[in-house]
């Protein structure tokens, strides 16, 4: 019997149901199914990078968001402590400014966005297991509201559920480039908190991000070491204040706000990349590659994965090219677009200061606005972490400092900065050297092939 849908999504949050969009615009049959209803909130950093809004602005949604009342961010403040800079975004396809949406705004487009291209989307199903027929994945079976059974066909199954992904986990998805939970994440809603921007902090031990949000709020994020996990959950509330109070005035801002929920903590945040595809199954989002949220990448990620894997299965599934091919090639092109974040990601959640390479970088900065919005960039995710913190981007940066201080007497090396980016633990200089294969499982009861790593 013929599958009754080209490709089934599990998941519609941001991967998923941007996923289902873009399938159902290329005229492919989807349905899209979550166990949750829309709209609903979920654990979130909240922000949409700048390449994400751009993608947001080329699907058409961008001023429904807008509209929505989600602020734009165009400037941002950098704290480290003893530096503050302060600059714009580098634009990316004529968009400067990123957004913070509550998810239970951004979600709820966006399954609205997949239902108007065509993708039929079910809500509160609870996908219990995958169906399959020698060694390929066929379908979904589970039940709707708690009592109707759900059993669906399709040529492809879509694993968009997150980073504890059943998907995943029924066809023994390989992970490779894993880290340890590193980070503790916890924020909070507060009315009447004034931000003329964006601010984030950086501290010994310590980030914290402060962004407009949806109804005149702002979202007040907070990061710490998983190692203070005990003594933080002892009295989160009494944790986060006095983390607020090593930023600058935050602190005293923040008490004289009035808070809006409850604190929203998890140290539930783990790092790794997954095999992405195998016979009748796919990843994306959260699903495929998941990072410390220190970066605030997930949104941005999760579209830009949607965007390449709806890309790769309209050819393979249209005829271009085989499927196995285009998802092979979704797999490189996914980790060649996320690998230096993940690198400057796991650099950052050490929460180590800032080494020499960076104290010099960032006092160089100092009165070069360019250079500034640039640094800024990289945050942002419209420079690439390796493009600023390269050797010959540190060289140009700092020479004409360090050529300084040595005419003065100064005996410190040019090549220290170079040396800290690239021999430092994680550091952005280079890439980790990929296995030379990575197992691509089968479903349960089969056999297992090698499939080259990207």
């Amino acid at each position: 019997m013929a599958p009754t849908w080209d490709v089934i999504v599990v998941g519609a949050r941001a991967a998923g149901a941007a996923t289902a969009m873009l399938l159902a615009r290329a005229g492919l049959r989807v349905l899209a199914v979550d166990q949750a209803s829309f709209p609903s909130d979920t654990l979130s950093s909240h922000q949409v990078q700048v390449p994400g809004v751009s993608r947001l602005a080329r699907w058409g949604l961008l001023d429904a968001l807008a509209a929505a009342g989600t602020p734009p961010t165009r400037r941002v403040r950098f704290d480290a402590g003893d530096l503050v800079l302060e600059g714009c975004f580098p634009p990316e396809g004529g968009v400067d400014a990123l957004y913070s949406p509550r998810r239970r705004l951004l979600d709820a487009l966006l399954v609205d966005a997949a239902r108007a291209a065509g993708a039929e989307v079910r809500e509160n199903v609870r996908v219990k297991e995958l169906t399959g027929c020698d060694g390929v994945v066929t379908g979904i079976a589970g039940v709707q509201a708690g009592r109707t059974p759900v059993r669906e066909t399709g040529r492809l199954v879509v694993g968009a559920d997150g980073k504890h992904s059943l998907v995943a986990r029924m066809v023994g998805a390989g992970t490779y480039r894993g880290r340890p939970a590193a980070s503790i994440a916890c924020y909070g809603y507060w009315s009447g908190l004034a931000l003329e921007g964006g601010e984030l902090y950086q501290r010994a031990g310590l980030a914290v991000a402060a962004f407009p949000t949806n109804d005149d709020l702002a979202v007040v994020f907070v990061a710490v070491p998983s190692t203070e996990f005990d003594r933080f959950r002892r009295d989160i509330e009494g944790s986060y204040v006095r983390a607020l109070h090593r930023c600058g005035d935050l602190g005293d801002r923040v008490r004289g706000a009035i808070p809006v929920e409850r604190l929203r903590t998890t140290p539930d945040l783990p790092n790794a990349f997954r095999v992405p595809s195998g016979p009748g199954w796919a990843l994306v989002g959260d699903a495929g590659v998941v990072m410390d949220p220190v970066s605030a990448q997930g949104i941005g990620n999760a579209f830009r994965d949607a965007e390449l894997l709806a890309q790769a299965i309209e050819e393979g599934l249209g005829g271009t090219r085989s499927l196995d091919a285009s998802l092979a090639e979704h797999w490189r092109l996914r980790d060649a677009a996320v690998i230096q974040m993940y690198e400057l990601t796991m650099r950052l959640a050490t929460y180590r200061p800032p080494g020499l390479a960076e104290r010099l970088v960032l006092r160089a900065l100092a009165g070069r606005q360019a250079e500034i919005d640039r640094f800024l960039g990289v945050f942002a995710g419209t420079v690439p972490p390796r493009a600023f913190f390269g050797p010959a981007n540190v060289l140009r940066l700092v020479g004409a400092r360090i050529g300084a201080r040595i005419a003065a007497g100064s005996r410190a090396p040019m090549s220290a900065a170079v040396q800290g980016l690239d021999n430092r633990e994680g550091g952005r200089g280079r890439a980790p050297r990929p296995a030379s294969s990575v197992e691509r499982p089968l479903p349960e009861g089969n056999s297992r092939r090698q499939a080259q790593s990207p």
